[in-house]
């Protein structure tokens, strides 16, 4: 078991396209700083489960264990995953080490032939994994036909360029980071499409042993990302901490405060959103977790329910 200090940082990581690209980011940081780093590439569950949603199947964990078993068994020491993969509590002897500055957070409309959604024919079949896509996307177009749609990004383009879908949603940090910014058409203000908690930011995993690493790692954390995404993240966990739950949470930094908003979705009642925000100067961890649970106990207020 790799315990101390080596020459050579390995990162786990799935093999998909954008897995990559995180990765390699993060692979590029470490050299920078005087660091020989390697890539162990792998294939998780998320990844290999593809007709069923990840809420039916297990959540979005399914896409960091096999990385997870790769750090506690040694042949990794550190796991680079989308922060909005990562469960809202980490397994016994795992840490969050950092979090990077975020891309771009917001949702964006991809559509061969249709500018915004608002262009979209009555009745026109959309494509979406995310549940909580899937209630705001209704709430704004109740006529719509929102269809499940699994796989890494190049699956659902291909899916969609196909024929399969009329338009599609997907996360814009995805597409920029791989350069396909040309494939947005629209991209969802906050407002109108508030983005799942995390989104757009990276998160590094180690096992909470590796004082080494937490100190490397330590470098690359941008304090306003992780800060803001805490809250976040303790929204969804105040809120029950499943991806079976329709859920947005976003905190965005004004004026020195974080301003942290939140929606849930009713999966039974198209239309039905309960909203919530909150601010406050957030100056550290605890305190964004603390605006966070309160953002939480709003929503409850408002009708919405944990999940389960």
């Amino acid at each position: 078991m790799r315990s101390s200090p080596s020459s050579t940082i390995v990162i786990a990581t799935r093999e998909s396209r954008l897995a990559l690209w995180q990765a390699e980011h993060v692979k590029a940081l470490l050299e920078q700083r005087g660091h020989t780093v390697e890539l162990l590439g792998m294939t998780t569950r998320g990844d290999q489960i593809l007709d069923r949603t990840l809420s039916k199947v297990g959540g979005k964990g399914l896409f960091v264990k096999e990385l997870e078993t790769a750090l506690e068994d040694g042949r990794a020491d550190i796991a680079v995953h989308s922060l909005k993969d990562v469960p809202m509590e980490l397994p016994a002897g795992f840490a969050l080490a950092c979090v990077l500055e975020r891309e771009d957070p917001r949702d964006a409309f991809v559509s061969p032939r249709y500018a915004r959604l608002d262009d979209l024919p009555l009745g026109a079949v959309v494509g979406t994994s995310s549940l909580r896509r899937t209630v705001l996307l209704q709430a704004l177009r109740p006529d719509l036909d929102i269809q499940p749609l699994r796989g890494n990004l190049d699956t659902r383009l291909r899916k969609l360029d196909e024929g399969q879908f009329a338009a599609i949603v997907l996360a814009a940090a995805g597409l920029k980071r791989l350069g396909m910014a040309d494939r947005i058409r629209e991209v969802f203000a906050p407002e109108r499409m508030l983005p799942a908690a995390g989104q757009g930011a990276l998160g590094i995993e180690v096992r909470s042993d590796r004082a080494d690493l937490l100190a490397v790692l330590a470098a690359l954390a941008h304090t306003p990302t992780w800060l803001a995404t805490a809250a976040e993240r303790a929204v969804s966990l105040a809120m029950g901490g499943s991806c079976s739950m329709p859920l947005a949470a976003h905190a965005q930094w004004l004026d020195g405060e974080l301003q942290l908003r939140a929606e849930w979705g009713d999966q039974d009642v198209k239309g039905a959103i309960v909203h919530a925000q909150s601010n406050g100067p957030a100056d550290g961890l605890p305190a964004a977790q603390a605006l966070g649970w309160q953002v939480a106990q709003a929503l409850q207020a408002g009708g919405a329910r944990k999940a389960v």
